[in-house]
């Protein structure tokens, strides 16, 4: 039997496999609402025989957005918008849709990629940013304000206040994200952190504003629904995050009732070197695991059903996140339990499309 097409428990969610859908940015969003492509995009994911969807990085306030372009749940109008995209994907398939909370920090108010993304200037719909530090993302000309306490608070508290319009949505687990150089990872990472009070200095400082925010998340919604962390394993430059410390965060966050680590890397600093390659990143999901016994999520060109297959079987993580790969071939679930001999679901609309090789494809 395929590991990889075994069910699992993440907090009282249950899901078919072990294949997720990794957040993936789309800069499609109008005032951080939802629009018509999200129901494109996630009704096609949503047909794909994955065990759960994760939404792009959805930013808890307007300045936490990367691009003026990102998705939002931060008020009324974000909540209806996205509950009209979620309905519509519902309507036809059953695959539990989560969200990434996130604040992007320094990293704010740039362009959407295939516009170059540079950081926009005030006079080109951009704003000013805001971080741990004065410390600015290498290629951005206008650097941070750091944070005050009384910002600090007001953060945690908007991830609360859209950890509830999440569970208000029927989303059915929250993503905090503090990889990839954004708000938490900023407050995590010593290069990026310069903060001489009770937010910086000592790896147990630096850790204390992400374990607030989940703290605060935790707190608004129902017992047994899952939050977790997605992580950057390593900064790529000495001195930097490493797996010591994501060992050390993710031992706090899982004894304060974390049901999960998705563990991706980089994305702090320009003078990372990054060793590309085929599961690149699993080492350091494996080293987390392997420390903590949280459940974990491996990410980072696993492209190949044998690949994951090993990935889970072997132990190295119990789930595997897909992002690139699965949009260029959406049907990759299919593809993977072809080819391992396993079963996936398909909507009746597919049901002929069945290869007739694979006679016992579709559950």
């Amino acid at each position: 039997m395929s590991q990889l097409f075994s069910p699992y428990q993440l907090g009282n969610l249950t899901l078919a496999n072990r294949i997720v859908i990794a957040p993936m940015c789309q800069y499609s969003a109008e005032d951080g609402n939802a629009s018509d492509w999200h129901v494109i995009h996630l009704g096609n994911l949503a047909l794909s025989g994955a065990a759960l969807l994760f939404l792009e990085a959805t930013a808890v306030e307007p300045d936490g957005r990367i691009s003026p372009f990102d998705l939002g749940l931060w008020s009324d109008e974000n909540e209806a918008a996205l509950a009209k995209v979620l309905d519509s994907a519902h309507r036809w398939s059953d695959m539990p849709i989560g969200v990434q909370l996130a604040h992007a920090g320094r990293k704010a108010s740039v362009d959407r990629p295939w516009k170059g993304g540079h950081q926009l200037g005030l006079n080109e719909g951009g704003w000013t940013v805001h971080a741990p530090s004065e410390v600015g993302f290498e290629s951005y000309p206008r650097p941070p304000r750091s944070l005050t306490g009384g910002d600090i608070a007001r953060i945690v508290e908007a991830f609360a206040a859209s950890a509830q319009r999440a569970v208000r949505l029927g989303l059915a687990a929250i993503e905090l994200h503090a990889a990839h150089g954004y708000l938490m990872h900023q407050f995590l990472s010593p290069l990026s952190n310069r903060r001489e009070d009770e937010y910086g200095g000592s790896l147990e400082n630096r850790m204390r504003f992400p374990l607030a925010v989940f703290d605060a998340v935790r707190a608004v919604v129902p017992a047994g629904y899952p939050v977790g962390f997605r992580i950057s394993g390593t900064d790529w430059v000495d001195g930097g995050w490493d797996v010591e410390q994501s060992i050390a965060f993710s031992k706090a966050a899982k004894a304060r009732g974390a049901d999960f680590i998705h563990v991706s890397s980089g994305g702090l600093s320009a003078a990372q070197k990054i060793p590309l390659g085929p599961s690149y990143q699993v080492p350091l999901a494996r080293a987390v695991k392997e420390a903590t016994g949280v459940s974990t999520i491996a990410v980072g060109l696993i492209t190949e059903p044998e690949q994951a297959e090993a990935i889970v079987g072997t132990g190295e993580a119990d789930l595997v996140g897909l992002a690139r790969g699965i949009l260029y071939d959406p049907r990759w679930p299919w593809h993977a339990a072809a080819a391992l001999g396993a079963s996936v679901k398909a909507p009746n609309q597919y049901l002929r499309s069945q290869p007739r090789q694979y006679s016992k494809l579709f559950a």
